[in-house]
């Protein structure tokens, strides 16, 4: 009579196994933990410059490739490239093309050895030059309701209503709703709010950089 001996599910996957196949669990298990740090970036500029990220694959790890990667309406999309250096250092260039505004990412995809990786970054801001001035007091707006001195937005003569603007002046920044017409005085493409002149630091009229 021939004799069973009981072995463990354990046991019994090892056996069922192809040979050279690790179970899912245990690839997991063995797969290095990795992180993105960033040690300085550039993410608000002109259009035609570049935008830079520096920072550090952890835990040090050589020639691997990290991305930076822009949220756009199909989902992620990879616009630099870097692969990593000594101590796995990398620095990244993405020479923009296009004014506007995105979220943006670092990602390493992972490999056979190490854990998959990101990191958020923020706004990537890509700016024009235009002219722009301020305006206060009261009144109605264009696009509802009143203003105030506490009212923050934008006076544009063709954007829609509630459009997005991007604002930097003097290393500030602010994104604002177009909410008014205007200015209607030639060269000028943006009336500022009271509020948001006090925000960015602007005073009388002059050059800002717009994200639209």
């Amino acid at each position: 009579m021939p004799m069973y001996v009981p072995i463990s599910l354990d046991q019994r996957a090892a056996v069922l196994a192809p040979v050279g196949i690790i179970s899912t669990a245990s690839q997991t298990d063995t797969l290095a933990q990795t992180a993105i740090s960033v040690s300085s970036s550039r993410l608000n500029v002109l259009d035609g410059q570049s935008a830079t990220v520096t920072g550090t694959l952890r835990p040090g790890l050589i020639g691997r490739l990290v991305v930076l990667q822009a949220l756009g309406t199909r989902g992620w999309s990879t616009v630099g490239r870097a692969h990593t250096a000594a101590r796995g250092h990398f620095r990244l260039r993405y020479r923009t093309s296009r004014v506007g505004s995105a979220h943006v990412r670092l990602r390493f995809a992972g490999d056979a050895l190490d854990l998959a990786a990101h990191r958020r970054l923020g706004w990537l801001n890509v700016y024009r030059i235009v002219q722009a001035s301020w305006y206060g007091g009261g009144g109605s707006l264009a696009c509802g309701g009143s203003l105030t001195s506490s009212t923050m937005g934008v006076a544009n003569k063709t954007l829609p209503c509630g459009t997005l603007v991007t604002l930097r002046y003097g290393g500030r920044t602010v994104r604002v709703p177009v909410i008014d017409r205007g200015p209607y005085v030639a060269g000028r493409e943006f009336d500022l709010t009271e509020a948001t002149k006090a925000a960015l630091g602007f005073v009388g009229t002059g050059a800002v950089w717009s994200s639209r």
